[in-house]
């Protein structure tokens, strides 16, 4: 499988942050899975219900069937309890969203989804303790998948970084998704295909196509990925 993230963070004026932008990048890409990050009328990341809402109804009306995911990251909403609230809250469920194990409260926010009965993509970040902090929880065997996420940017060292990371999880027993950013974004993606793992592409981990020439739009970066994946 083949996730779009289109957005992130990021702020660059290519990279989609309202929902008709965010629909019209995910059907352009014709990906059947996206993973954003809906923003505010200022345009910082949120999760804030109204907002969730908005983006989540535009991808499913550009693109009927594609499974759409959003962030609960911290740097959103620090105060884990808050950030469960707002899960609770959310008036049109995402089909998942992801939680970072390495984030305190972790598992409250975990818990509000499942409750919801939102799927999970675990985001176990290379270079944490969250893989060992995940296995832990006892519900691990209940999350969507789990999102191997190799921080390292190095292209040189970021495979490495990714086989160590994999090591960690041998003890998972759900789907992985394994993903670099930066310039550890294509030599990852390239081992994830060699692995036959799931992977993704898209704006928030990479500006770059693979010859290092910048990408235009989300577009472009998907079809380098398919061209690399097959």
């Amino acid at each position: 499988m083949l996730q779009l993230c289109p957005n992130g963070g990021r702020t660059a004026a290519h990279v989609p942050d309202t929902p008709p932008r965010l629909a019209a990048a995910v059907r352009a890409s014709g990906l059947g899975d996206v993973h954003l990050h809906p923003r505010d009328a200022h345009g910082a990341e949120t999760m804030e219900p109204a907002h969730v809402a908005e983006a989540v109804a535009a991808v499913r009306a550009a693109a009927p069937g594609v499974a759409v995911g959003v962030t609960t990251a911290a740097w959103i909403e620090p105060d884990p309890a808050r950030r469960a609230a707002l899960v609770r809250s959310w008036t049109v469920l995402p089909d998942h969203a992801s939680v970072n194990w390495h984030e305190d409260g972790a598992d409250l926010v975990a818990e509000a989804l499942l409750e919801r009965g939102v799927g999970v993509e675990a985001g176990l970040f290379s270079g944490t303790d969250a893989a060992a902090r995940f296995l832990a929880w006892p519900r691990a065997d209940r999350v969507l998948r789990v999102l191997a996420e190799v921080t390292d940017t190095d292209p040189a060292t970021a495979p490495g970084t990714a086989e160590s990371l994999l090591t960690d999880l041998a003890p998972v027993a759900r789907p992985i998704l394994l993903h670099g950013e930066e310039g550890g974004a294509w030599p990852v993606l390239r081992l994830a295909a060699r692995l036959g793992l799931s992977t993704r592409i898209g704006l928030e981990d990479t500006l770059l196509l693979p010859d290092g020439a910048p990408a235009p739009d989300n577009t472009a970066l998907v079809n380098a990925a398919r061209a690399l994946l097959s």
